[in-house]
């Protein structure tokens, strides 16, 4: 075969993997809970307004690398055994110090959302907790690739800058990431938010 048949047809394969790659990661999207607004686009930063949601939250101690693969299991058991839609995005809730340092430990909160405040499980297992989150406001950066830990530290600081340029904002709440896509989706369609819950400071 020819080189430039050969260049040909690996150009082919190459654009039918990114085909079958976009078309699974277009039929995993599982729904937004009810009146959430839609991922921020990669790069962006923006406020954000969001109403309040029931979750289902499992609380996890140690290497918060490992904070989201471990609760996953338990949360899914729980949504699994009372027959409850999965939705997306899974939200992790950091430490507040991982704000002003780079820490690698602590104790993390990881839910999945309910699609409604109208659900509420038959069982709920001793790990898992359901709460109901009040209305918030955040600021929010859209990223889209891999899930890794050194990612959320890496952009959390682009969210600290911005805050630093906009003083009428007070931070109040922990910084939170919303991962939108599950682990069938190739790392480079990986869509994400790291946000942080702000409210207006009020003049006298």
């Amino acid at each position: 075969m020819k080189l430039h048949h050969i260049l040909l047809t690996l150009g082919i394969i190459t654009l039918a993997g990114v085909a079958v790659a976009f078309s699974v990661y277009q039929a995993n999207s599982a729904p937004l809970p009810e009146g959430f607004p839609p991922p921020t686009e990669p790069g962006k930063i923006e406020v954000k307004q969001y109403p309040g949601y029931r979750a289902a939250t499992y609380r996890y101690q140690g290497e918060l690398s490992q904070a989201a693969n471990q609760a996953f299991y338990p949360l899914y058991q729980h949504i699994s055994s009372n027959n409850i839609s999965m939705t997306s995005p899974v939200e992790t809730r950091y430490p507040n110090n991982t704000v002003s340092s780079a820490a690698a430990n602590g104790e993390a909160s990881v839910s999945f959302l309910y699609r409604n405040n109208q659900i509420y499980p038959k069982e709920i297992a001793q790990n898992i907790e359901v709460e109901d989150v009040l209305p918030m406001t955040v600021v929010s950066l859209g990223l889209q690739g891999a899930y890794s830990y050194s990612s959320y530290q890496e952009n959390l600081e682009r969210l600290t800058e911005w805050l630093s340029q906009h003083p009428e904002y007070q931070v109040v709440g922990q910084p939170r990431r919303f991962f939108y896509d599950g682990p069938y989706i190739p790392d480079a369609f990986k869509r994400s938010e790291i946000q942080i819950p702000i409210q207006l400071i009020t003049q006298n």
